[in-house]
């Protein structure tokens, strides 16, 4: 240890042929400090008064400035030299009072500064190497930080949230998840979210999709089997879930799926059905797009429709047509208990959207599935109150207004304000009249839904849902931006996971959260896709050689579907495909229960004609 050092006493001057004998004096360490690290401590004057050169300082260094035997600068008594000597000529006295000695003590003084230097100035080497240290790690640190950002190169976790024990849920007993699963995918009922469920659950378990062709099994057409992609005839291949849009077929959906398929589907108020429906397929049925408001529809619905008129299915009934019933066959209750039985000996279970998280719950049990693949987030939701077109300009369109050539390119949905959707008692009323069969869809399904309920338990579905939520606020946490909150398509970075947008409202989306790890990254990636871009992952699983489609100019209304991000063009082949192959005699002709059905909305027309003769 280096001692404090004695008190400054006058200095004794050396005599001419004078020897002093060694000296415990330690060289001055401030000194030294301030010559190290390049401070500048005063310069030395020769006998003359004239400032010392550099060889001479650095002579005086090595041999002291009475020559040799001096080792360095030290103060009276050895004491560091005084702060307020600096930049004064150093007295003769204030000298290293130790005598060269024989061998390695002749560079105590160098060693000793050399060695401070090596500690104290943090001068491991030269300064350029320490600038190129500096810059390795600046540049370490910052592609650590930004491959944090973009998720590349980050470790799997050793444990993932979807890995937990709350993944499970509640025990379900010893029953066997069901595998064989059709799902009828009716419109604006929050079944998207459903499809999502669907398609997480058969891609985590290898399961294989009955996928269309395109986007739809032929919809609005009959279903037929041979519109999914890959059919080889009637259980040629195992196929384990279809949920894509269908108008139902029930004999050609038996061609496709095992006997074991468990049948389920979701139905909606429809009122708050049409309202919906007005705001995504105003561009698309021509009853809606005549109409300026919805209140002005529902008070006068057949000033509008024509029921020759492509797409103007989804202006009444919606939801019997997609049960694949007439839509447009006038009201009876018998006609409606008719289609009500037809239902029940197919569909062992209908959920109702208005109570979405106990729907959840019961389908959980009827599949007998974990909790965590019931749990989702709301997809293709709309912006409750739009903002015009501005989003919409460049051409985003969804699958309806492409399929009728409306949106890029077509300009007819360009600079039109959002759609009116405000309606009063009277208009609800009419409204729930004008859509008869859903209406009574709607009742019975839901008393029934409330009967499985009573079976089940008050207690316990209210238990098995407050999970259901806690948990999807716990996945929201981990998985999603901004708390959960869904955004605006083009808020989302990420172009392969952006919504696409339908008719005069935004269709909002989900951005996630930076910096996950691999597998929680995939998970939570699967709960936000798309169902347009799920499908296609899908597809590219299920057929990797076959040609990914190509955007082509000019082909909007040929089934051209653009996104926030970049075209997805749907081949004219797959579209030819699905109105040419499988056609029969009877498709078209009769319903899927054995029952006449017109075969064109003219038709249907000529015969209420004649019934009300």
């Amino acid at each position: 240890m280096i001692g404090s050092p004695p008190p400054l006493t006058p200095p004794v001057a050396n005599r001419p042929g004078e020897v002093r004998p060694p000296s415990r004096d330690r060289p001055s360490y401030r000194l030294m400090f301030g010559m190290m690290c390049g401070r500048s401590v005063g310069r030395r004057r020769s006998p003359s008064g004239a400032p010392s050169s550099t060889s001479t300082l650095r002579q005086e260094e090595e041999h002291g400035p009475g020559g040799a035997g001096y080792l360095g600068w030290v103060g009276p008594r050895g004491g560091p030299w005084p702060l307020e000597a600096r930049g004064q000529p150093l007295p003769a006295s204030w000298r290293c009072s130790r005598p060269r000695a024989a061998g390695d003590a002749a560079m105590v003084c160098r060693r000793r500064a050399r060695m401070l230097r090596w500690h104290l100035c943090g001068r491991l080497g030269p300064v350029w190497m320490w600038k190129a240290l500096l810059l390795f790690v600046a540049i370490a640190f910052a592609g650590q930080l930004l491959g944090v950002i973009f998720n590349k190169g980050v470790q799997p976790a050793a444990t993932s949230i979807f890995s937990s024990r709350d993944a499970l849920g509640p025990s379900l007993g010893s029953c066997q998840p069901h595998s064989h699963i059709m799902f009828l995918k009716t419109h604006k009922t929050a079944s998207s979210t459903v499809l999502n469920m669907l398609y997480r659950f058969g891609e985590e378990h290898g399961l294989r999709f009955a996928l269309p062709l395109g986007y739809q099994l032929g919809y609005p057409l009959p279903f037929n089997a041979h519109r999914v992609k890959g059919y080889r005839g009637p259980r040629a291949i195992e196929f384990h879930i279809m949920g894509n849009h269908m108008r139902f077929n029930k004999p050609e959906v038996e061609k496709v799926m095992p006997a074991d398929t468990f049948y389920f589907s979701i139905i909606r108020d429809p009122v708050v059905l049409a309202e919906s429906s007005f705001a995504y397929y105003k561009e698309v049925a021509p009853a809606f797009r005549k109409a300026k408001a919805l209140g002005d529809f529902a008070d006068d619905p057949k000033k509008y429709y024509d029921p020759r008129a492509r797409n103007n299915h989804y202006a009444r009934n919606l939801l019997w047509f997609d049960f694949g019933m007439d839509h447009n066959a006038n009201f009876s209750v018998a006609l409606a208990k008719q289609g009500e039985d037809l239902i029940r000996q197919t569909f062992k279970l209908i959920l109702v959207s208005e109570y979405f998280d106990q729907s959840m719950i019961l389908l959980r049990h009827a599949l007998c599935w974990p909790l965590d693949a019931v749990v989702s987030f709301s997809l293709n939701a709309r912006q409750q109150r739009p903002s015009g077109m501005a989003g919409l300009r460049g051409g985003w369109m969804g699958k309806a207004a492409a399929a009728a050539g409306v949106g890029a390119g077509g300009g007819r949905s360009h600079g039109k304000p959002p759609p009116n959707l405000s309606l009063t008692e009277d208009q609800r009323q009419k409204l729930r009249q004008w859509n008869a069969l859903d209406w009574f869809l709607y009742k019975a399904f839901n008393q029934t839904f409330w009967e499985e309920v009573d079976k089940f338990g008050r207690s316990q579905m209210e238990q098995e849902v407050t999970l259901l939520r806690l948990r999807r606020e716990d996945l929201a946490r981990v998985c999603l931006r901004d708390g959960g909150k869904p955004v605006e398509a083009q808020r989302i970075r990420d172009k392969n996971i952006r919504p696409f947008q339908s008719g005069l409202v935004k269709i909002l989306g989900y951005e996630l959260q930076p910096g996950l790890d691999n597998a929680t990254r995939m998970s939570c990636l699967r709960m936000i896709r798309p169902e347009i871009q799920y499908k296609d992952v899908l597809d590219s699983k299920q057929f990797p050689q076959a040609p990914a489609p190509l955007a082509r100019a000019g082909q909007q209304s040929q089934g051209l579907l653009l996104a926030a991000g970049g075209p997805f063009f749907r081949p004219e082949s797959f579209r030819k495909a699905e109105k040419d192959m499988g056609r029969t005699l009877e498709e078209g002709k009769k319903t899927w229960s054995g029952n006449h059905l017109a075969r064109s909305n003219q038709t249907l027309q000529e015969q209420e004609k004649r019934r009300l003769r």
